[in-house]
């Protein structure tokens, strides 16, 4: 299953816009367009699948941070998605709707909350008359509760198996050093070392040899090898024999590897995980172009051993040299005075045209991306 369509109303940079989804998405704009923000409406579904509607909203620092700028006097703000899969366009809908008091204690509340199934049969519809009568449960999705959800508990254990990894190898290096409470689901890999400690040994042994074998092929100076230590502390390393002038190679830590590689570890890892969809943020950062390019690819071939669904937000124009990128998996934030759109493109025919001779089309939609940036004014996040 994954999602096929995603609808906001007044979240962030959008003030209502309806984006379908395919099983692989790259997203472009220029900066400050609302890319981000765009992966944030999904990790937001997984927040309050995971820990609530309030929890949820006060990562983000509430309503007011994440309730667009260009909503005028339209209170409030929704999020909708489809799930299905290959056969069901739609297997699932999901709506919700929130917004703030606006007298009182100015509390977050759900103003609707609907569950549709494949056949349009509406199993959930809030406000319900249990809410009129008593509003504080209107802090709560039915989402998040175990007692409400029976009758679509595939929703919410779908959402809570989205993954988001924007990898920072700074704190992969220095996090024990840096301490602290981790974000939820550790989006930026501070537990990445802990994470892959706590793997099965065979099924760790098993995948980091998959992931030295390919960074063996894009980075040769790097043998295929890669384990897992610990000092004598207990920390889980990572270890890398690297091969130079001399005739052993050197072990090298990730406190020695470079950024990029660690990034590539940290992607390669993730990549052969199970679970949902996948969030990714310009993985392209520290890599070199070569290996830029084949980032795609390796999406590709993820998406089709996992069937997980993967978005990427991407400024790389190696990243979308890729051939086999059709058009529909390309998706353009355009930022607008009145709130950022988002269209398809299968829906320019320029890339339409150059797909059917077989050209790749990342470039040019990359291209037209980046040159909204001078003629719009971008909207802050």
């Amino acid at each position: 299953m994954h999602i096929t369509r995603l609808r906001l109303q007044n979240w962030r940079n959008f003030v209502d816009v309806d984006i379908p989804l395919a099983r692989r998405n790259f997203i472009i704009g220029p900066n400050a367009s609302g890319k981000s923000n765009l992966l944030d409406a999904i990790r937001f579904l997984r927040d309050v699948a995971q820990g609530g509607l309030q929890q949820a909203l006060t990562i983000r620092g509430g309503m007011s941070k994440v309730r667009s700028l260009s909503a005028g006097n339209t209170p409030g703000m929704l999020i909708e998605v489809d799930l299905g899969d290959d056969q069901a366009k739609r297997q699932w809908q999901y709506t919700l709707a929130i917004r703030r008091e606006p007298k009182g204690s100015h509390r977050s509340l759900v103003t609707s909350e609907r569950v549709v199934d494949a056949d349009g049969n509406i199993l959930i519809l809030r406000p319900d008359k249990n809410d009129q009568s008593d509003d504080l449960r209107l802090t709560q999705t039915f989402l998040e509760q175990v007692t409400a959800n029976a009758s679509f508990r595939e929703i919410p254990e779908f959402l809570a198996s989205i993954h988001y990894l924007h990898l920072v190898p700074q704190l992969v290096r220095y996090g024990e050093e840096i301490g602290g409470k981790h974000l939820q689901g550790d989006p930026f890999g501070q537990g990445f070392l802990e994470q892959i400690a706590a793997t099965s040994e065979k099924r760790r042994a098993e995948r980091l040899r998959q992931i030295g074998k390919q960074i063996h092929q894009v980075l040769p100076q790097f043998d295929e090898n890669i384990m897992l230590c610990r000092d004598d502390a207990g920390r889980p390393h990572l270890e890398v024999r690297v091969n130079h002038w001399r005739k052993r190679a050197a072990r090298q830590r990730e406190d020695q590897l470079s950024d990029g590689t660690l990034r590539l570890i940290g992607l390669l890892w993730l990549l052969r995980d199970t679970g949902g969809p996948m969030l990714l943020e310009e993985p392209e950062l520290s890599l070199q172009s070569d290996v830029v390019r084949q980032l795609a690819p390796m999406f590709a071939s993820a998406q089709r051993r996992r069937a997980r669904q993967i978005l990427v937000t991407t400024h790389s124009v190696d990243l979308l040299q890729e051939p086999g990128i059709a058009p529909h998996e390309v998706l353009i934030v355009n930022p607008q005075r009145g709130g950022s759109t988002v269209r398809s493109g299968a829906q320019d025919e320029s890339a339409l045209e150059l797909a059917r001779h077989g050209c790749s089309v990342g470039d040019m939609l990359h291209a037209k991306a980046i040159s909204m940036a001078g003629a719009q004014l971008p909207l802050r996040p």
